[in-house]
């Protein structure tokens, strides 16, 4: 796939020291959908912000589009739209002007064809006229995200879209993201719901005390780092674990009437079957199996987690 902003040996260090952003290299895709995660502090504002020209980086460069942000600035920053995590849209302009109007602060001329349709995209035409204080929050949001598409911008990166909005106007957003990138946008996003990122994104990335911890997508993350758990339901109650079993990471329930086998999804196929094998061999009957796996926010948590 083509990248359309490859962030190379990019670092951050702010007055006083703190190193916001350690040597993190990244390329995102172009077309994808793009999630951003990590706790607070650990760096996404800081990323986003020089990506899109607001900071200067200490180290390291960025491109956008094959453009280096700071020798191109005007060329790579026509190429982004950012939608803030904060609503700073003015309150006593109507919907159309605000939108019209940020498309005239990148150069662009006068597009009524474009902003109607825009408009219509993201269900506000029947809000043109509207002024933004009369707006739901949900509409608030739509209206930020017009702005930030006015300029026909080929990224949008979208800082925690669904914040504070509830779980039907969340579910709606998705959907309103999933037909731009339809539309050939490319889309990045921080947030902290793990639901959101398993919904939307192609491919996840986990920052975390500066660093990028991995770059994968879903189905990849579930496979490498995902752990599964087969409980067997036995015939009668065991008092202890057998020897023969000890070769397997085993728990048994306080009453004696479970096992629990813990494995990764790597070692699936030939730990059940060794497993299964070495029940046989002891004589050990059970009566039922099932299964369950980790979370996308289980790896996440356990990622975040880890000493750096």
């Amino acid at each position: 796939m083509e990248s359309i902003i490859s962030v190379s040996h990019l670092s951050k260090t702010y007055a006083g020291g703190f190193q916001a952003l350690k040597a993190v290299d990244l390329d995102i895709e172009k077309g994808e959908i793009f999630a951003l995660l990590g706790p607070n502090g650990a760096g996404k504002t800081t990323l986003i912000g020089i990506i899109c020209g607001i900071l200067n980086p200490s180290e390291g460069s960025v491109s956008v589009g094959g453009h280096d942000i700071i020798d191109d600035f005007i060329k790579t920053r026509s190429m982004i739209g950012l939608v803030p995590q904060e609503l700073t849209t003015d309150t006593f302009e109507t919907v159309w002007t605000t939108v019209n109007f940020s498309r005239g602060l990148f150069g662009k001329k006068a597009d009524p064809k474009h902003i109607e349709d825009l408009l219509r995209k993201l269900s506000l035409w029947e809000k043109k006229d509207s002024r933004i204080m009369a707006l739901s929050g949900g509409m608030k949001r739509r209206v930020m995200i017009a702005k930030a598409l006015s300029h026909e911008p080929k990224v949008l990166f979208l800082d925690e879209p669904t914040a504070g909005v509830d779980v039907e106007l969340r579910k709606d957003m998705w959907e309103v993201v999933k037909v731009l990138r339809e539309s050939g946008v490319t889309i990045i996003l921080t947030t902290h719901y793990i639901e959101e990122a398993e919904e939307m994104a192609d491919r996840i990335g986990v920052i975390n005390n500066g660093e990028i911890v991995l770059v994968d997508t879903k189905t990849e993350l579930m496979r490498k780092l995902g752990t599964k758990q087969l409980t067997v339901e036995l015939h009668q109650a065991l008092d202890s674990i057998p020897a023969v079993l000890a070769a397997h990471d085993l728990e048994l329930a306080a009453d004696g009437t479970q096992l629990v086998y813990t494995y990764d999804t790597q070692a699936e196929r030939t730990g059940i079957t060794s497993l299964l094998n070495d029940l046989n061999q002891a004589g050990i009957k059970f009566r039922d199996l099932s299964t369950s796996q980790s979370s996308l926010e289980d790896i996440f948590v356990n990622l975040v987690k880890r000493p750096s």
